[in-house]
């Protein structure tokens, strides 16, 4: 382990540099390497039209996200059940990101697994994950709200024997953690639609994140944490306008999940959702929008997700992810000042 334990904040500090390089310095690799093969992004026809020029930019570098947050971790934090957790569930979601990036390259379309595929994924990793920070990582079934107020998620639980081991299943934090998992891995993705804005946002929210889990006295998820934005450092050299290269399903997956995963291990389920009110706000844009049009036929925003909108009514691309990068920080340091409402 690189660093001295003796001082933690270094620590924090030495996972965002070295994600950062690592990422940084292998993706220009990556790039040649996804230009040689051939692989590139899929653009929506439907979309803004001066987007179509992206059709083909090299894709998946979440990979290389993924690759830098790990060596990160495995160089300066202690491998403690949350952390392997929190890594493992990031990682597996990521897959099947990958598999939806792979899906969507071989055909040649900007659709990749069917949403009843993906949903099956994502339900699968989030209830795995649930039930091992429960049983293995004692994470309480309690979600905690700013003022003290809490709710006792854990009052339909069921046990089983597994072996010797007794294994608590708690039905209705079950359902909430995948509501949380899928819901903010979705919402990333739904974000990830301009250069540089969910890589910028994430980068935000996590610094935020690892600030978090430091006074939780979890300094292997704050590492965790920063080690992701260092990671979305070194791929915003490459991804800032005009992109070099997308993160795809396989970064956005895992950074909503990673998001989703660091929430529940520092039970902040519910700050959280404010400290990622971009991501939310993403997400309702595009809900709003489908629903008013299945309703009433007319469309509320001019397009969806919302940083479409802006697009639409004359914004360019950098003003457009500026500015949404401000907004993730005020949201951020709103759910931060929260957190310490928390009974």
């Amino acid at each position: 382990m690189i660093g001295n334990p003796a001082y933690p904040t270094y620590q924090v500090f030495l996972a965002v540099g070295i994600a950062a390089l690592v990422t940084g310095l292998l993706m220009p690799l990556f790039i040649k390497l996804m230009r040689h093969e051939g692989v590139g992004q899929q653009i929506r026809a439907d979309g803004p039209q001066r987007h179509l020029i992206k059709q083909g930019t090299p894709t998946m570098g979440g990979v290389i996200i993924l690759v830098g947050v790990v060596v990160s971790c495995a160089l300066v934090a202690q491998w403690t059940p949350a952390l392997l957790l929190a890594v493992l569930a990031t990682l597996i979601t990521g897959s099947l990101g990958l598999l939806d990036d792979i899906e969507s390259v071989a055909h040649g379309r900007s659709l990749g697994l069917t949403p009843p595929q993906k949903m099956a994924g994502l339900i699968l990793i989030s209830v795995a994950f649930c039930l091992v920070a429960v049983n293995v990582c004692s994470i309480a079934p309690v979600v905690g709200f700013p003022g003290g107020f809490a709710i006792d998620l854990g009052v339909l639980s069921s046990t089983f024997m597994l072996g010797d081991s007794q294994v608590v299943v708690p039905w209705l934090y079950l359902f909430f953690v995948f509501l949380l998992m899928a819901g903010l891995s979705n919402a990333v993705n739904l974000t990830d639609g301009l250069d540089g804005l969910a890589g910028g946002c994430t980068m935000v929210v996590m610094l935020f994140m690892a600030m978090v889990a430091f006074s939780y006295n979890e300094l292997d998820l704050a590492i965790f944490a920063a080690a992701i934005a260092g990671a979305c450092v070194g791929f915003l050299w490459h991804n800032c306008y005009p992109a070099s290269i997308f993160m795809g399903d396989t970064g956005s997956l895992a950074l909503g999940a990673a998001f989703a995963a660091l929430a529940v291990l520092t039970k902040t389920e519910v700050t959280s959702l404010i400290m990622g009110g971009l991501f939310i706000c993403e997400a309702l844009s595009v809900m709003i929008q489908v629903a008013s049009f299945k309703l009433t036929g007319k469309r509320v925003f001019l397009m969806a997700p919302i940083h479409h909108h802006f697009e639409k009514l004359g914004w360019k691309e950098n003003k457009v992810v500026v500015r949404f990068w401000i907004v993730s920080a005020a949201f951020a340091a709103l759910g931060f000042a929260l957190y310490f409402q928390l009974g």
